[in-house]
């Protein structure tokens, strides 16, 4: 099962990473003003990550792969890596529909 690791960055803004069982990031948040919006925000990727049409699939300017989860009302609550090819791409958002909606949550 996945976790949520949740960190405080040097902005003072509160982030978390969705983790695979390996220990692999496989999602990363935008940064927080409070912890209780950030547990929103992991709340929310619980919510939607098990619906495809939440997944935004993007290729970057530099030939990788990469995705967005967005929530009901279209922002972006989680980028994931980049990818070397668009199979990769889709086996980082199975791992995610995976992980998310069981997912603990600790402090790192």
């Amino acid at each position: 099962m996945g976790k949520f690791a949740t960190k405080t960055g040097t902005n003072g803004e509160y982030y978390f990473n969705l983790k695979a069982d390996n220990g692999q990031i496989i999602l990363s948040s935008e940064g927080y003003k409070t912890t209780a919006s950030r547990d929103n925000g992991i709340e929310s990727v619980r919510k939607n990550s098990t619906y495809d049409s939440k997944y935004d699939k993007q290729s970057s300017s530099n030939g990788k792969f990469y995705f967005n989860l967005k929530a009901t009302n279209g922002q972006v609550i989680g980028k994931s890596q980049m990818y070397e090819s668009e199979a990769g791409r889709d086996n980082g958002i199975a791992s995610v529909k995976s992980n998310a909606p069981a997912a603990t949550v600790v402090e790192e």
